[in-house]
């Protein structure tokens, strides 16, 4: 266990007011980054790609489900594989009820190379209840710098009948989005350095 000072109760105030005052430079510092973000310039999506929903072939546009926004995780997972990434489960496990998403004009979405005969087995086995996608043609991956080695986030907006690439996060990039390893974070052990790789939820204990 990582060590740590015992002091006094006029001591650890004192010590808590200074990482305060850290906190609110890194709060003022996160949201001048998000700024940073949005004003991101766009590209339009020129090809018309068509991917295989729970229900058949579904556009890109059609992805969106009614909503201006859709952010999609690009989710490792082959079409050899029986299961998806440990690490992308991870992912998918900190995104929450997508009722708020949803509430704020934004349709969460998942695509993988792997065909619906496995994804939607697994999904139902890990509860998530977000949509999920098949690229068939390895296309969509392909052209949004993802493949079955790298997780990807891709974010798009429709305005109308047009499609647009807004933003794009690879790698460690995708960490900043775990809310569990927020929380681990305000611990005293944190993010133990060499700690296990992530399991998929069902089976830390097997």
């Amino acid at each position: 266990m990582t060590t740590f000072e015992v002091v006094t109760p006029e001591q650890w105030a004192a010590a808590r007011a200074d990482l305060r005052a850290q906190e609110i430079e890194e709060g003022q510092a996160r949201e001048a980054l998000n700024a940073a973000r949005r004003r991101m310039p766009a590209v339009r999506v020129e090809k018309d790609y068509v991917l295989d929903g729970p229900a058949g072939p579904t556009s890109l546009a059609d992805m969106f489900e009614g909503r201006p926004q859709l952010v999609v995780y690009h989710f490792m997972f082959r079409p050899s594989w029986d299961q998806g990434c440990p690490y992308c489960s991870h992912i998918l496990d900190n995104v929450g009820h997508l009722a708020h998403m949803n509430a704020l004009g934004t349709t969460f979405a998942t695509v993988s190379s792997a065909p619906q005969g496995k994804i939607q087995p697994f999904r139902q086995r890990m509860g998530w209840q977000h949509p999920w996608y098949s690229d068939t043609t390895g296309d969509f991956n392909r052209d949004f710098d993802a493949d079955d080695d790298r997780g990807a986030i891709n974010v798009f907006l429709q305005d109308g009948d047009t499609v647009y690439r807004t933003y794009t996060a690879y790698d460690d990039a995708i960490d900043l989005h775990l809310l569990d390893y927020s929380y681990l974070e305000l611990s005293p052990v944190g993010l133990a350095p060499g700690g296990p790789f992530p399991k998929h939820h069902d089976r830390y204990d097997s």
